[in-house]
């Protein structure tokens, strides 16, 4: 699948009859039906049909508001409208939704100079017989041989100035993004992957275009080329207000662990004493602080620095993500943002420890390059690092901000410690007894306390966060169940950004949900397997996975574990509706959207890209 994200999904414009802006993120369509949708991907046949539908769907958003981006379900009700309006039938969904989405964006980014945008093509453009191209770790390295349609459009991507891959997949997108070196994407791709891209990255406010191919078939597809030049080589200064964005807030939490930053944020004690670095007096520094400093999303820090500016209106929503400009965040924010990291890293290795986990990150994990006794070590210095910076964190004015963001992480300790020791005590002597509501006890312990720290401190940040308490705590605890259910799936289907191996947890017997259900819907031979399973009466592990994976498809555990993420979706999102101000609310609507999203099956490609150092320089 070629990768082509921000495109489709952004915009949350109202038509003639919708609400405005503040209305809308009161009472959002936010139901979500996850079913085949296929039937509504069909490209109108003909050039003439689908350039109708392009002008029309110009004319339609041209008077809609744009200060936020859509969410998929009311950009999706945006399509419905305007197919009724115009009587055109239900199958061109997809098609519409992209165009709308094109149109919200078009100017922004058409604003953005050449050099700050990017140009996705797919591997599927590709002459099928006798490419001379090979794979790199960023898609395909397209020899410009002139056999195919892509060469034309990298060559003149390339003199203008713009970042071109030729890929799959939206995660590698969104990191590039992130790491500051685009502002701006005119892709091409099929409705199938624009539809995911909708769910990932689009979320974020990126100015984006995108040119929906005729088919879904990955082997010489067509495109209308004429579209790809409305937009390529145009450059219009922007006429109105841009969009609100996540992604200044996104890149602001990245900065924070790159240099200079880092040091100046956590300056080093050891390892900055000339002489020293190598010294074996060094080492736990600076082991920890570079298992700190690499790896990782971010995404905690980002919830954090995203709280806090919500909290005060979202003003840093705004910010001209092609400004060079840090944003304007007090340091104790920054330090939040940071320490809130320290523990999540530190409960990562300790984590991999207990459940004797080989990778992280795509790496080795630290236990298995260091040691036990030193990986326990590295964890424990930076419980001591994130405790240190908090205790910086002094807000003017409100003497109680520390000790109310030091109580909250101490609790938020305790829960993870309960959550890890609940799933150890059950793992030691696994039974059949163990429930659904046991799993999700051990869930909400274990992963909803991370994002209640990090929600929290942000707000605490801003302000006295005592209205907040009760919807933080629920909020986090749906949207961390919600997670781990996820995680448990992912589980199933390798997941190459973190452990890598298929059905690690399950082969590990460790209290997953899936596992709980199964238990729940098993008949009297499916329990009999299980019981087998737990005695260890297999000494392949493969073997237990093939037998746990039939059981887990004979009582349907897949199904229902996804229906409960859809509940645990709901839920956070009901929490959310009652939210002031609006930012706040935007920001947890924004939360909900981006844990919860659905995750495809990654392909080969993904795989191998994930397994890299991302490299882009702004020369490439």
């Amino acid at each position: 699948m070629s990768t082509i994200p921000q495109n489709i999904d952004l915009g949350k414009q109202p038509s003639e009859s919708q609400d405005s802006p503040a209305e809308r993120a009161g009472g959002r369509p936010r139901k979500r039906r996850r079913k085949s949708t296929s039937h509504l991907k069909i490209v109108p046949e003909t050039l003439e049909l689908r350039e109708e539908i392009k002008a029309a769907a110009e004319d339609f958003v041209r008077n809609v508001a744009k200060d936020r981006p859509f969410s998929k379900d009311e950009l999706e009700k945006l399509g419905r409208d305007f197919l009724e309006r115009h009587e055109w039938p239900e199958k061109y969904l997809g098609f519409a939704m992209v165009l709308l989405g094109n149109f919200f964006w078009k100017q922004q980014l058409l604003a953005i100079p050449f050099e700050r945008r990017m140009l996705l093509l797919p591997h599927c453009l590709k002459h099928a017989e006798g490419c001379p191209a090979d794979y790199d770790e960023f898609g395909l390295d397209c020899e410009t041989c002139g056999a195919c349609s892509i060469a034309d459009y990298k060559v003149k991507a390339e003199q203008l100035g713009y970042k071109v891959l030729v890929a799959e997949g939206s995660p590698i997108v969104l990191k590039i993004i992130v790491e500051g070196y685009v502002d701006g994407i005119v892709g091409v791709a099929c409705l199938n992957v624009l539809e995911k891209a909708i769910d990932k990255i689009l979320l974020a406010g990126v100015p984006s275009y995108a040119i929906p191919l005729h088919s879904g078939d990955c082997k010489n597809t067509s495109l209308d080329e004429s579209w790809v030049w409305d937009v390529l080589d145009r450059y219009e200064p922007l006429p109105e207000q841009r969009t609100a964005s996540y992604v200044p807030l996104m890149r602001q939490a990245k900065l924070l662990f790159d240099q200079p930053n880092f040091d100046q944020l956590v300056p080093p004690t050891r390892t900055g004493d000339p002489g020293q670095e190598d010294s074996f007096l060094a080492k736990t520094e600076k082991v920890s602080r570079d298992w700190l400093a690499n790896g990782g999303k971010r995404f905690r820090p980002f919830i954090t620095l995203a709280a806090w500016d919500a909290a005060r209106g979202g003003d840093l929503t705004l910010a001209d993500t092609g400004s060079s400009e840090p944003l304007e965040i007090p340091a104790a924010v920054k330090k939040a943002a940071i320490a809130i990291e320290a523990f999540h890293k530190a409960s990562l290795v300790h984590d991999d420890i207990q459940d004797d986990d080989q990778y992280r990150y795509g790496e080795e994990t630290l236990h298995l390059r260091h040691g036990i006794g030193q990986a326990i070590n590295f964890g424990d210095y930076l419980i001591g690092d994130g405790y240190r910076l908090l205790a910086q964190c002094a807000v003017p004015d409100d003497p109680t901000a520390v000790p109310d963001l030091v109580q909250k992480m101490s609790f938020a300790h305790i829960k993870l410690c309960e959550g890890q020791g609940a799933e150890m005590s059950w793992t030691a002597e696994p039974s059949l007894d163990l429930s659904p509501l046991d799993a999700m006890q051990i869930y909400a312990l274990k992963t909803s306390p991370a994002f209640e720290a990090a929600l929290y401190s942000g707000l605490r940040l801003a302000g006295n966060a005592q209205d907040y308490d009760a919807m933080v705590s629920a909020f986090c605890r749906h949207v961390g169940v919600g997670f781990q259910i996820l995680n448990d799936l992912k589980d199933w289907r390798g997941d190459v950004r973190n452990k890598v191996i298929t059905g690690q947890d399950a082969m590990a017997l460790r209290p997953t949900l899936l596992l709980a259900l199964a238990i729940r819907g098993a008949n009297a031979e499916q329990r009999a397997t299980l019981e087998s399973i737990m005695r260890g009466n297999d000494d392949s592990p493969l073997r237990r996975m093939e037998l746990l994976k039939q059981v887990f498809e004979q009582t349907d555990v897949f199904t229902q574990a996804e229906a409960l993420v859809e509940k645990s979706r709901e839920r956070a999102e009901a929490l959310a509706d009652d939210v002031e101000p609006e930012s706040l609310r935007r920001f947890l609507y924004f939360l909900v959207d981006t844990v919860l999203a659905p995750e495809d099956e990654p392909t080969p490609l993904e795989q191998q890209r994930m397994l890299v150092d991302l490299s882009v320089s702004s020369e490439s």
